[in-house]
């Protein structure tokens, strides 16, 4: 007999939002997304419902969650294992062991963004870095990713210093999803920390970062000092 959330799980599935969600993620061969499947449930909907559960699905179902072929079900599980990192600090370690332990299965920008600052990032947040460096090196795009990510968590407090790190270390990054996310952090530290943080690392390094991850970085520059950044002259 299936659990009652499996039921409820299934029974928000839309068929067209799956087609939909296929081409978004970009869910082709060869393409970052390969072979991910979709029930078609929208990320209200899957809030909704780790409300409702969040007191009665333990670590081993979150694991299971985290461990299906169905991309909604990952996220269903990762958001649960916030909701529990947040309210039982007893089970902080043991849950950020299961994420470590369960990279390969957080295998999309969404899963990753969405849960990286909060459980990584957190859990860090008085200990050693040096999982982040670690993942930084990683040869797993998504471990990457939740390397830069993860650091949102201490950007937001004022913190710099191990995001412009990680930042250094995937700056020739091959992958736009990785420039992206560089990018996008440089920004999160221009608005927390100051735009004198941001544009000192952004003057060193301006002229041999990614394009994506430049135009991510200025994006809320105004246009005269954007034009100068991209042209290689700030």
């Amino acid at each position: 007999m299936p659990n009652t959330w499996d039921s409820d799980i299934r029974k928000a599935a839309e068929p067209e939002q799956a087609r939909i969600l296929q081409r978004f993620f970009k869910t082709g061969p060869g393409e970052y997304g390969a072979g991910d499947r979709f029930l078609g449930i929208k990320v209200p909907v899957i809030r909704t419902l780790v409300k409702k559960y969040r007191h009665d699905i333990d670590l081993g179902d979150i694991q299971t969650l985290l461990r299906s072929p169905y991309h909604e079900k990952r996220l269903f599980s990762l958001l649960l294992m916030i909701e529990k990192f947040r309210a039982q600090q007893d089970l902080r370690r043991e849950i950020f062991d299961l994420y470590l332990d369960n990279t390969a299965h957080i295998n999309s920008w969404d899963l990753v963004d969405v849960s990286a600052p909060h459980i990584a990032g957190a859990f860090l947040q008085d200990k050693s870095r040096r999982p982040l460096f670690r993942l930084a090196r990683s040869r797993n795009l998504w471990e990457r990713r939740i390397a830069m990510v993860a650091t949102l968590h201490y950007i937001r407090q004022g913190a710099s210093d191990t995001a412009l790190s990680i930042a250094a270390i995937l700056l020739q990054d091959k992958h736009d999803l990785i420039h992206k996310a560089v990018g996008w952090m440089l920004r999160e530290i221009g608005k927390y920390c100051g735009p004198e943080t941001e544009e000192t690392f952004l003057r060193q390094h301006c002229t041999t970062m990614p394009r994506t991850m430049l135009r991510y970085a200025i994006e809320r520059f105004p246009e005269a000092k954007r034009r100068a950044y991209l042209s290689g002259t700030p």
